[in-house]
C-alpha cells in the first residue's frame, strides 16, 4: 500500500515536472509572470441543514453524511497563491470549513445537543500547462496532490486522514467557465488503522456569470467515482457528488452578500442506501485579490 501512494505521488511529481520543463522550453516574448494572493471566500454562512438516511452513516469519517437535521452558523476560509504565465499556472490553496451549532436529534423527543456539521481542512498544490486555446480559455494537463484532514474527529469515527493525487486534462480562465476538469484520482487513506489505496475518475468545475453589476451566480463542485481499492473498508465511498451554488451581491468593493445552497450525495460500501446533505443558506464573505512582486 506505502509504495502504491508512492507510484501516485511519483507520477504526480514526474507529470508535473515534464510540464514545467515543457513550459520554460518555450520562450515568449509576451510572457509576464504575476504571483497573486486570492481571496476567494473568507466569511461566515447561515444555513439549515436536512440529512436523509444518516442513521446508516453513523459511523463515517464523513461529517456531512452523518449529520442532524439543524440550523447553523459556520466559518469558511478559502485562499489561494497563484502563479501564471501565459504558459502555465500553478496554484497552492489553503480550504478551511468548519461548523458547529445546537441541534435536535434523528428520533422524536431527543435532548438537543452540540455538534458539528461541516469540518474539513483541504491543503492543495495544482499544476496546468496551457498547451491549447479553445474559445478564448486555456487547455492542457494537469497534477495536483492534496491532504485532506479535520479539526476533530466525527463521534465514533476516527479522524480523516487522506492524501490524494490527481492527473488529467483541465480547461481555465475563461469568462464562465474558471475551471473544468476530468482527471484520475489516486487516494493513500490513512484514516484506519488498516491503510487503503484506492483509485477514481473524477470530474470538477468551477463556473461563474455575471448577472449585472454587482451581481453574480456562481457554482463549484465535483462528482468522484471509486472504481478499486486495495481491501474493504466499510465506511469508504462507491461514488460522491458535492456541489454548491451561490448568488452573492457586492455590499462594498470586497464584501458580499447573498443566499447559497449546497448539496453532498454518497454512498459507502457498506450503506444500502444513499445518504445526503442538503444546506440552504445565507452568507458574508469577504473576497479580494491581491497582486504581489509587482
Amino acid at each position: 500500500m506505502l509504495n502504491s501512494v508512492k507510484k501516485i505521488g511519483m507520477c504526480s511529481l514526474v507529470v508535473a515536472g515534464f510540464i514545467s520543463v515543457s513550459a520554460n522550453a518555450e520562450e515568449n516574448p509576451l510572457n509576464e509572470p504575476q504571483w497573486r494572493l486570492n481571496f476567494r471566500r473568507v466569511g461566515l454562512e447561515l444555513s439549515s441543514t436536512k440529512v436523509s438516511n444518516a442513521k446508516e452513516y453513523e459511523n463515517s469519517p464523513v461529517t456531512q453524511l452523518n449529520a442532524d437535521n439543524q440550523s447553523l452558523i459556520k466559518g469558511v476560509f478559502d485562499a489561494v497563491l497563484e502563479h501564471e504565465t501565459n504558459t502555465y499556472r500553478w496554484d497552492n490553496s489553503v480550504f478551511l470549513n468548519y461548523g458547529r451549532t445546537k441541534i435536535k436529534g434523528h428520533q422524536e423527543g431527543d435532548v438537543s445537543e452540540t455538534s458539528e456539521n461541516e469540518d474539513k481542512i483541504l491543503l492543495s498544490s495544482d499544476y496546468t500547462y496551457k498547451t491549447w486555446k479553445y474559445r478564448g480559455m486555456d487547455l492542457g494537463p494537469f497534477a495536483s496532490l492534496a491532504y485532506q484532514t479535520e479539526f476533530t474527529r466525527n463521534e465514533d469515527a476516527p479522524r480523516m486522514k487522506v492524501f490524494r493525487g490527481k492527473s488529467g486534462l483541465k480547461l481555465l480562465s475563461g469568462k464562465i467557465v474558471e475551471e473544468l476538469y476530468v482527471a484520475g484520482v489516486g487516494e493513500y487513506d490513512i484514516t484506519y488503522s488498516d491503510h487503503v489505496s484506492k483509485f477514481a475518475l473524477e470530474t470538477g468545475w468551477r463556473l461563474g456569470h455575471t448577472l449585472r453589476e454587482g451581481v453574480k451566480l456562481s457554482t463549484d463542485g465535483y462528482f468522484r467515482k471509486y472504481l478499486s481499492y486495495s481491501q474493504y473498508i466499510g465506511t469508504d465511498l462507491e461514488h460522491d457528488l458535492n456541489l454548491t451554488a451561490r448568488m452573492d451581491v457586492d455590499i462594498t468593493d470586497t464584501l458580499t452578500f447573498g443566499p447559497y445552497i449546497s448539496y453532498r450525495l454518497a454512498k459507502s460500501r457498506e450503506a444500502s442506501s444513499h445518504a445526503s446533505n442538503l444546506m440552504i443558506g445565507v452568507s458574508l464573505s469577504y473576497k479580494n485579490l491581491f497582486q504581489l512582486f509587482k
